[in-house]
């Protein structure tokens, strides 16, 4: 029965996240009720990340098995003509039967976007996370870097985790600034949860002068209570999983 990869893109407004929860929308339900309708089985997919509810995706990856005629090029079409606007498969490849989609990934990464002009814009809102001070841009360039390579970061870890293992390897963290919008790119083997919106949330708080920008002690308390605030939602976007 073959492996079938599927990258696709969703915005996470309308959802309470991508996993399968009673009575309430997910991705995760409305993807395998359009693998049921496609492919006619009944199929539990696995995901690269389980992103939060408002939380969006460019690049999520996903697999499951089933047996089917239609050609890998042709997946995509087959699934968006039964899925809702806001999820869209972009990819679908056959894979090697020992291929995760969590498993097997290398890294992964996140972007997480701030709107920093004087009013909301519209068209961003629903992506993008409003500030009314403006931060200082190299304040939160050299906290990032502080953070960057293997650590525990139990202190970037909501509370309700059952992990038990809090190092991970950060393998870059770039704070960029276009047209005031501020882009925060985390790439890393894995994440916590919630670790990108926290440390989104204390980048801020160091670019506002609130805190210093070693962020060393704050890594070395080893408490959540240490970091900044959790970032909201809706300005998180998982860009892209690397398998390679």
């Amino acid at each position: 029965m073959p492996n079938i990869k599927l990258t696709l893109s969703y915005d996470g407004t309308n959802y309470h996240g991508f996993q399968l929860q009673q009575n309430a929308d997910t991705i995760q339900a409305r993807l395998e009720q359009a693998v049921k309708t496609v492919f006619g089985v009944s199929r539990r997919i696995t995901a690269a990340g389980r992103t939060d509810a408002g939380v969006h995706a460019l690049g999520q990856v996903v697999n499951f098995y089933a047996d089917t005629r239609i050609p890998a090029d042709r997946i995509p079409y087959a699934l968006n003509s039964v899925l809702p606007a806001d999820i869209v498969v972009t990819d679908a490849t056959f894979v090697p039967d020992d291929f995760h989609a969590r498993y097997s990934a290398k890294s992964k990464i996140y972007r997480y976007t701030v709107d920093s002009a004087p009013h909301p814009r519209v068209l961003t809102r629903h992506y993008t996370y409003h500030i009314r001070r403006t931060p200082d841009l190299a304040r939160m360039q050299h906290a990032a870097a502080t953070l960057v390579g293997e650590h525990d970061f139990r202190s970037f870890m909501a509370s309700g985790s059952s992990v038990k293992q809090t190092v991970r390897k950060l393998l870059r963290l770039e704070v960029q600034e276009q047209d005031q919008y501020i882009t925060i790119t985390a790439e890393a083997d894995g994440f916590l949860y919630n670790m990108v919106r926290i440390i989104a949330g204390t980048l801020l708080e160091v670019g506002w002068s609130k805190r210093a920008p070693d962020l060393g002690p704050v890594l070395a308390a080893l408490d959540r209570n240490a970091a900044g605030r959790t970032a909201p939602a809706h300005g998180l976007v998982l860009a892209e999983v690397k398998y390679q």
